[in-house]
């Protein structure tokens, strides 16, 4: 029966098929719209081209989004890529979008002024920044002054300032009369500048005001004046920071450094004028001034101490507390334009309180802290060097020399510590290499001259170059002990032993140095005044134990 059944339902081969139904969901179609309509594509394609910097495409996309786009910020965003690329009428259709958008009048008005400008036409320009500023918008002047910022032509922008912002029509507001005469002086127009600051102390007679003025008058050379204004200034402001900045200046500018500090101690105190004050008393070499300071400093709170952890340190620096400078520089943030002195510093203060270990690994540490700038990559190794020439290990000194130098390779003054560093182990041919590399990148360095004169004397070698040289620098520097040792040095070595022994004997007495008492003990022995020979030598030790010139006098003059 079921074989039977079976068979039934099978349908005869002549038969025809009965067609499957449809799905629902096959019937149905969704309308793509061409790219060019879809929004969010042509918002995708704009922002990827503005992270490649294509501002033309991004343009483009974006002129396209606003158009079927409902939010009005693309269409805003459309007006400014439009006008920056040049594309007037894309500008005006993202314009005509923006408004029916609801954009309101004052941005309207700001973006015809800017697309005005791109297009040259002042007038237009003139018409929209005149109906934006009588607009009433409480941010009207300052929109005035952005797009002014950015107009490239100064006579366009100093047009536009003086028939626009003129004292007739700006606002009640001090700010914005200060802010247009600052960008009179801007613009080149001093005329309109004074005009607007004179009119704006009789209008409103703030300390802001006349301190402004004042400016102006010092600016132009009239210290009488600038003086006058700035002690009104004071007199209606004296609580006011930025007043008692510029008057305090002022003073300092006429060597009243106790007056200038005074000044600014009276009020409330900032980040600026405790670094002000400190620079007048330090000026002024006024230690109960700068105690003074710092004690207030020390006991400040807020965001005036933790913004002043940099100046407390070279505070204490100058009161002789190194171990405090040490920790206030411990204390700036990475984040502070100071960070990197701070640090340098902290390592130099170290160093200086017997902590050489740890000085060096600071040291190496702001190499890698500040690996993204040569410039101060060069600095921390080049510190490094020369603490480890305090030590006299040149080994070390020229390896941290030429980590400098890989950052920064026309560096000429660690050139010149790593020549000096070389000849110090006896590589003489690699010293003169770098001193001559010197002399190439900056052929009127006297120091260098000196150096590579003294080098190639001391070496034996090219002593015609070196006499050229060392001549060169006693011209330049003709009282200079240094010179005047290098100088007594080759005599030395050209066998002029009278001339080396008048030489190094004004070197010796004008600086007392082991290097220097080295070679006058030489040229003294050679000379045949061996007892004075031994009593120079001796003094030269006492200074220096481990000089190296001395190491080898005393070899030489050994019995």
């Amino acid at each position: 029966m079921v074989v039977a059944g079976c068979a039934t339902l099978t349908p005869p081969a002549h038969a025809p098929a009965k067609s499957v139904p449809e799905q629902p969901l096959a019937r149905m179609s969704v309308a793509t719209p061409p790219p060019e309509r879809d929004s969010v594509e042509q918002l995708l394609r704009g922002e990827f081209a503005l992270g490649k910097g294509d501002l033309a495409t991004a343009a483009d996309a974006y002129d396209k989004a606003a158009q079927v786009s409902t939010d009005p910020k693309v269409a805003e965003r459309a007006v400014g890529l439009a006008i920056a690329t040049h594309h007037p009428a894309a500008a005006q259709r993202s314009l005509a979008r923006w408004k029916a958008l609801g954009a309101s009048p004052e941005d309207l008005e700001q973006a015809r002024a800017q697309l005005a400008l791109s297009t040259g036409n002042t007038q237009q320009a003139e018409k929209a920044l005149l109906a934006m500023t009588a607009s009433g918008d409480d941010d009207a002047w300052r929109r005035f002054g952005r797009v002014l910022l950015h107009v490239r032509d100064n006579a366009q922008a100093a047009q536009l300032l003086t028939t626009v912002a003129t004292p007739a029509r700006l606002p009640d507001d001090v700010d914005a009369w200060l802010a247009m005469s600052e960008m009179g002086v801007r613009f080149g127009r001093n005329d309109y500048a004074d005009e607007v600051a004179e009119a704006a102390v009789k209008r409103f007679h703030t300390g802001a005001t006349y301190a402004w003025q004042a400016q102006l008058k010092l600016r132009a050379g009239d210290i009488k004046a600038a003086r006058a204004l700035f002690e009104q200034a004071y007199k209606r402001s004296p609580k006011d920071a930025h007043v008692r900045l510029a008057y305090a200046a002022m003073l300092a500018r006429d060597k009243r450094m106790k007056r200038a500090e005074a000044v600014l101690a009276n009020g409330p105190q900032t980040t600026e004028t405790y670094a002000a004050r400190t620079a007048y008393a330090a000026h002024a070499k006024d230690l109960p001034r700068l105690r003074a300071i710092y004690a207030q400093l020390v006991k400040s709170d807020g965001d005036v101490r933790a913004s002043s952890y940099y100046l407390m340190g070279q505070l204490a620096e100058l009161l002789k507390k190194p171990r405090q400078a040490v920790d206030w520089y411990a204390q700036v943030g990475d984040d502070d334009p100071h960070a990197f002195d701070a640090d340098l510093r902290r390592a130099v203060l170290m160093y200086g309180q017997g902590e050489h270990a740890q000085a060096h690994a600071l040291a190496e540490r702001m190499q890698a802290d500040y690996a993204d700038s040569p410039d101060d990559v060069s600095k921390a190794a080049q510190l490094d060097a020369e603490l480890y020439m305090s030590e006299h290990d040149y080994k070390r000194a020229i390896a941290a020399y030429s980590v400098a130098l890989r950052a920064k390779p026309k560096e000429t003054g660690v050139l010149y510590g790593r020549g000096v560093a070389y000849a110090e182990l006896g590589q003489m041919d690699r010293s003169v290499a770098d001193l001559r590399q010197v002399l190439k990148l900056k052929p009127d360095d006297i120091d260098a001259a000196n150096a590579l004169g003294y080098t190639l004397a001391d070496s034996n070698t090219h002593l015609a170059e070196a006499t050229r040289l060392l001549d060169r620098a006693r011209q330049a520097r003709p009282h200079d002990p240094a010179i005047a040792d290098s100088w007594g040095w080759l005599q030395y070595r050209l066998g002029h032993l009278d001339k080396a022994e008048q030489a190094l004997r004004g070197a010796w007495s004008a600086r007392r140095d082991a290097e220097v008492g080295a070679h006058l003990a030489r040229v003294l022995w050679a000379r045949g005044k061996k007892t004075e020979a031994r009593r120079v030598l001796k003094q030269a030790t006492a200074l220096d134990p481990h000089n190296a010139s001395l190491l080898a006098a005393q070899r030489t003059m050994t019995p």
